[in-house]
């Protein structure tokens, strides 16, 4: 693979939806291949489907792609404010006689389509109106390419190898619609060539593109760039990743508090590797990534793995970025009517880092030490709050109250005296405890939940969950 020349890669997403998870990935091997050859990453919007393109999901996509930390060079361009561009090179086509207009209905084409295959033959379009001599009166016509009939078309793929297509397959394709916008495969050839871009690294579900694209390339007189197609990912039963397969979209991810680093990394191993090495940073992704190292097989999407390798991040991530994350979500639920003290927050971060695999587990984890009050889980209170733990934390709120400082180890001190008294296992107030503070049997040790919530909550719920006991 030549790289001698300035490496110029795009990410040309439709905006006609969400940033899905396939899209990133190929953003994201453009964005290293370019970071990685000191090349330029170009942001381009292929927005000429009218019917479908919406600003909405433009915004998605740039917000997505900052949220990820993917920064583009130049862009994001708009197909549509290059329709001159367009017109110019259909122009060139026409008048080389490499393009014709074509005015035939959908019907009369589905009618000859049935024909064709009734017959045998090829469903391609018969080049009717390649030998009209003057335009059709009523009728807006399309263009269509004049596509070359005899031989073959090889795409020296970087990935895959060398593919070869007969041209007798291919067929006259539509590169001008009869609104006057350029279909796909015509404009992204202009774009490419117009740009300077050096090389396509795009998914492989656009590898039968690519033989009409370098006959357009050639049409045009231009040098096709270099191609690269990645192989698909997978959801779990090895069909394309869906919906049904869990979230596919970058904004569930950001939902679901998923940190970005964590994404990034996770993609970047889905079809590429550098020896057993799981763990990237963005430094070394960039310093490592080759387009040779990339496999040819299809990669299956392992939602535990990218769990795992949040819970990864978390755990590095500072505290201070995790506590104004969390308390986004926080604010975003109506949870939090005034900010806590930034410095207290920080602490209950701490403790809830070891257990969190998401932002949205933290958040959930923070809600007991935010809230006023809480709701007790029926089977933990069934099973931990019974007759006779009562008196134990009556007599637990009685020996915090005096407690100064209200300290981890004094907390402990405290615990231990009064269980080496009853004659019980730490775990036979502990968890009552727990239940009484959080709601439930689980979270982070139960000396960092008192010591962090705060003498005055704590004592208050323990006798609150002893009043749930016996009223008395």
């Amino acid at each position: 693979m030549s790289t001698a020349n300035n490496v110029r890669v795009r990410f040309a997403p439709s905006p006609t939806g969400a940033l899905h998870i396939g899209g990133v990935r190929t953003a994201l091997f453009n964005w290293l291949f370019a970071r990685h050859h000191k090349g330029a990453f170009i942001l381009r919007i292929e927005d000429t489907d009218q019917t479908r393109s919406t600003d909405e999901s433009i915004k998605i996509i740039v917000d997505g792609m900052k949220w990820l930390g993917l920064d583009w060079d130049e862009g994001p361009f708009r197909q549509t404010a290059r329709m001159d561009i367009y017109r110019e090179h259909i122009d060139r086509l026409l008048k080389g006689g490499k393009a014709y207009y074509c005015y035939c209905t959908p019907e009369e084409l589905e009618t000859r389509r049935k024909e064709a295959l009734k017959a045998g033959r090829p469903p391609k379009y018969d080049r009717k109106c390649r030998a009209l001599s003057a335009p059709m009166p009523g009728r807006i016509p399309v263009v269509r390419f004049l596509s070359t009939d005899e031989g073959q078309t090889i795409v020296r793929d970087l990935i895959r190898g060398a593919v070869t297509f007969e041209n007798q397959q291919l067929d006259d394709l539509i590169i001008q619609r009869s609104d006057g916008f350029p279909t796909y495969n015509f404009a992204v050839v202009v774009d490419d060539v117009t740009m300077k871009i050096s090389h396509v690294i795009r998914g492989d579900d656009h590898l039968n593109n690519t033989p009409r694209q370098i006959q357009l390339y050639q049409a045009l007189g231009y040098d096709p760039p270099e191609f690269a197609h990645l192989p698909m990912i997978l959801g779990a039963d090895k069909t394309k990743l869906s919906k049904r397969h869990g979230a596919t979209a970058v904004t569930e991810y950001i939902d679901l508090g998923y940190l970005p680093e964590a994404l990034v990394n996770y993609l970047a191993r889905l079809g590429w590797s550098h020896g057993d090495q799981e763990i990237f940073s963005s430094k070394e992704l960039i310093e490592k990534f080759s387009l040779e190292s990339v496999g040819k097989a299809p990669s299956i999407f392992n939602p535990e793995k990218l769990q795992w390798l949040n819970h990864f991040y978390i755990k590095q991530a500072d505290h201070g970025r995790l506590a104004a994350l969390v308390l986004d979500l926080l604010r975003k639920d109506d949870v939090v009517k005034t900010d806590p003290d930034i410095k207290w927050f920080k602490k209950l971060i701490a403790i809830l880092v070891e257990r969190s695999h998401t932002l949205v587990e933290m958040k959930a984890g923070a809600l007991p030490f935010i809230a006023d009050e809480i709701t007790l889980d029926e089977k933990a209170k069934a099973k931990q709050l019974t007759p006779d733990v009562a008196p134990l934390l009556r007599e637990l709120a009685d020996r915090l109250t005096p407690i100064e400082p209200f300290s981890h180890g004094e907390v402990e001190k405290v615990f231990t005296s009064l269980v080496n008294e009853k004659g019980i296992k730490l775990g036979k107030l502990a968890q009552p405890v727990r239940v009484a503070l959080t709601g439930g049997t689980i979270s982070p040790g139960i000396f960092e939940v008192i010591e962090v919530m705060g003498k005055d909550k704590v004592i208050k719920r323990i006798l609150a969950a002893a009043r749930v006991i016996s009223p008395s």
